[in-house]
């Protein structure tokens, strides 16, 4: 009950905080300092996407209930050329776009970095148009909770995530100065660009519209809280030539960044986790975030196996590493922490998190930010 008190109260809470920005002018009251903690991040994976449709207002509200350091919005462009929160720009599985008939004739059949993939692309929708849509739950056979809230919430744009985040640490500003503190606690933003070859072939590039709308936002003028990632390596490099906000190269268990692949560079991700991979990284970016099975594989049973060095490498380097993505659902978890019943069900998502931890992380993605804050607390607690 509380749980579910919580998703509602903060779902509402979204559409209050984005729907009269005129409420929360945080230039009204001077700035309280960010607390600062050593601690390991909760990395909010989409919002709260283990409880709200993912990369909606909602998901993004409720991970910041529940003390997630960070929120993630994905970002793709619209065709008019908006940045909008999605994992991916093919919405058919994310939206209810299959029910409007006004498109039905934009169902098509695009090559997304090598791959052919069929649906509806935000590139040819205009932000008005994809207004019209409303979010649905991707995972509905793993998540048939969060179908409650299909057809409440649209597509957000990354203006609409970063006046959320303003609203919050305003609130957060608020609160601190009653209890007579003096600092508060500061959410951060941490944004992904999404396939940045691709959109920049087709004349949207996202790079320098992510920088311009971080770097005006009063979210970011009164705490500094942000990190830019992305699979891909050639545009990070840009990003290093343009901007000062730290950088995460992403990496993959397999596969290659998309952009090495179009120009033919044999390079992999495997060859991105070596200690040279790690100090060509540390040239134009501030950490990794890497799949977690590069931390800690898994044997042919899905059990974990002996980690991997990968960590103390990166530190080595002087790269922060970020780790994804931990989800409470049995479907996603080692068999060493799965429960009994379904894949639906549940297992010790806690003891999962703090296996990572103890491999020394500085930070994790997860889709449920309460167990998360929770497993960290507890981790550092202990230590």
């Amino acid at each position: 009950m509380i749980r579910r008190s919580v998703v509602f109260a903060t779902s509402m809470l979204a559409f209050a905080m984005v729907a009269t920005p005129a409420t929360v002018r945080a230039s009204a009251v001077e700035p309280l300092p960010c607390a600062v903690s050593t601690a390991p991040l909760v990395l909010a994976h989409r919002g709260a996407s283990g409880y709200v449709p993912e990369h909606t207002l909602g998901a993004y509200a409720v991970a910041i209930e529940m003390g997630a350091d960070y929120i993630e919005p994905d970002l793709v462009s619209t065709k008019d050329g908006i940045l909008v929160a999605r994992h991916e720009n093919e919405i058919g599985g994310t939206t209810d776009v299959a029910d409007h008939p006004e498109f039905a004739g934009r169902k098509t059949t695009k090559i997304i970095d090598g791959v052919s993939t069929l649906g509806w692309f935000t590139e040819d929708f205009t932000l008005a148009e994809l207004k019209t849509l409303r979010a649905r739950e991707r995972l509905p056979e793993l998540r048939p909770g969060n179908t409650r809230f299909d057809g409440v919430f649209q597509v957000p744009t990354f203006q609409e995530v970063l006046d959320l985040a303003r609203s919050a640490n305003f609130r957060f500003q608020l609160e601190a100065k009653a209890k007579g503190l003096s600092e508060r606690r500061c959410l951060g933003v941490y944004p992904e660009t999404k396939h940045p070859t691709y959109f920049r072939n087709l004349g949207l590039p996202l790079e320098q519209k992510v920088v311009r709308q971080l770097a005006r936002s009063e979210f970011y003028k009164t705490t500094r809280k942000a990190f830019i990632q992305s699979f891909e390596v050639g545009n990070l490099e840009y990003l290093k030539t343009i901007t000062q906000f730290p950088l995460i190269q992403l990496i993959d268990a397999s596969g290659a960044p998309w952009d090495f692949v179009a120009k033919g560079d044999p390079r992999t991700y495997a060859d991105l986790v070596k200690p040279e991979g790690l100090a060509m990284i540390a040239g134009y970016a501030d950490g990794v975030g890497v799949n977690k099975a590069l931390i800690i594989p898994r044997n042919a049973d899905n059990s974990l196996s002996t980690p991997t060095t990968l960590v103390a490498d990166a530190h080595a380097a002087g790269l922060l590493v970020h780790s994804w993505t931990f989800r409470a659902e049995n479907n996603f978890l080692p068999t060493d922490f799965r429960s009994g019943g379904s894949l639906a069900d549940r297992g010790d998502l806690d003891a999962e998190i703090t296996t990572f931890l103890q491999q020394g992380i500085d930070g994790f993605f997860t889709d449920q930010s309460d167990i998360g804050v929770r497993a960290r607390n507890a981790f550092v607690t202990a230590q």
